[in-house]
């Protein structure tokens, strides 16, 4: 039989079984499963059906409300009030409140609860997120949530994967966010459907955690079953700081794993690179775009709340204005971020500038609140998707982009790179 890739191992060691092949059913034990303040209430309601007796483990659950949160309205506070008296009633460790949320899968890697070789779902389809410290992590259902949170255990059809060899470096102001949108651009929404999205070569120790984050969080995008990364000494540290002494395990893939597809890109080739409308496929350079004029900017989300992205687009509005008419939000991803940006003064940067800062929310990349666009207006935003209506009005648009190519399109008040400012 073929080698197994990385997604593969670390199935098969959560399976209990030598090896597995693309396409087999397995039952396996996870080590966390996650859900939000939309999600989670549906799996609680789940679990009451079938009439479990509890959950397998308090500390191998996090619930993380943060789509609707602070509460927006009183459908949103019953969510959360579902979620809240359930996490009490359960003992469940890892439930985080106003005040030490944050955006969840910014959160979970910070507090040290995703680790390498971990199996996790949770009910959010950015859950591949976490790929990025090696791990296999993918978005389910709510039900399968439900069932998670009562056994401990998930079924899984074994994916095939597709291997994109990283090399050379990126160059200034380009960044994690340009690699997955040029990927998406070249392989399409579905160019990876039910595929493990795994990243190798010389070009992976270039990249910073964020951009890894980044990268890994829109393996969805392409129609990935999950994003992951080798563990190298960049993520090693990481883990150092952020949980220290949680015991983990590093799978490699094996030499003669078997690959869809293989890429391969050179980093110091890309561009900044924008989504079009309506499809985060839809991808374009400034090589190729005419003048586009918009009216909000939106820099956050769990795809580039993180302080690299902060740092970045406080390094281009410093000493600069937000353009007349255009609104920009700025939401750091968690409470933890939050700190570090005004400790480094980036906050008075945002401020100055004109810009607004929002406590960490999911808010306006789901068409939630903290954002939301009015019938034809256009907006820059930081986030993962630009479909028809995902921010508000059926027609208006999101150009999908770095934090860099989001915070030079405020000061200009139209759809920039940051060298149009220099």
């Amino acid at each position: 039989m073929a080698g197994m890739t990385m997604s593969q191992k670390i199935l098969a060691a959560h399976a209990g079984l030598s090896e597995v092949k693309p396409g087999q059913l397995i039952e396996a034990d996870l080590d966390l499963v996650l859900g939000n303040d939309i999600t989670s209430p549906v799996a609680i309601k789940e679990m009451e059906k079938f009439k479990s007796k509890g959950v397998f483990n308090k500390d191998k659950i996090a619930l993380v409300p943060d789509h609707f949160v602070p509460n927006k309205d009183i459908k949103s506070a019953e969510n959360c009030k579902c979620v809240r008296e359930f996490a009490k009633r359960n003992s469940i460790t890892n439930y985080f409140e106003v005040g030490q949320m944050g955006i969840e899968h910014a959160l979970l890697p910070e507090k040290g609860l995703t680790v390498p070789g971990d199996l996790i779902i949770g009910a959010d389809s950015h859950t591949c997120t976490y790929g990025a410290l090696g791990a296999f992590s993918t978005g389910v259902g709510s039900t399968d949530m439900a069932a998670g949170m009562a056994t401990g255990k998930a079924w899984f059809k074994v994916p095939s994967a597709i291997k994109f060899n990283l090399t050379g470096k990126l160059n200034e102001y380009v960044s994690g966010k340009d690699v997955i949108l040029h990927i998406i651009g070249m392989i399409g929404v579905d160019g990876a459907l039910y595929k493990s999205m795994e990243f190798t070569g010389e070009g992976v120790k270039e990249l910073s955690m964020d951009d890894r984050f980044t990268i890994a969080n829109m393996a969805i995008e392409a129609g990935g079953k999950n994003g992951i990364f080798p563990v190298d000494e960049k993520a090693i540290e990481y883990l150092k700081e952020h949980a220290p002494g949680k015991e983990y395990k590093i799978f490699e893939a094996d030499p003669d794993a078997e690959y869809d597809e293989e890429y391969t890109i050179d980093l110091s080739m890309l561009k900044s690179t924008v989504a079009f409308p309506h499809l985060p496929e839809n991808t374009h350079t400034f090589d190729d775009i005419d003048e586009i004029k918009i009216d909000q900017v939106v820099i956050g989300s769990c795809t580039n709340g993180r302080i690299d992205d902060i740092r970045m687009a406080a390094k281009i509005l410093k000493g600069r204005k937000v353009a007349d008419g255009i609104r920009c939000i700025i939401i750091p991803a968690t409470q933890a971020i939050y700190m570090q940006a005004m400790e480094e003064g980036l906050l008075k940067i945002f401020i100055e500038a004109g810009a607004v800062v929002s406590t960490p929310t999911c808010g306006p990349c789901l068409g939630g609140y903290m954002g939301i666009l009015a019938s034809g207006e256009r907006c820059v935003s930081t986030t993962n998707r630009n479909f028809v209506g995902r921010m508000g009005a059926t027609d208006s648009e999101i150009y999908l982009a770095s934090p860099a190519v989001a915070a030079a399109s405020a000061i200009t008040g139209k759809l920039s790179q940051p060298s149009e400012l220099v």
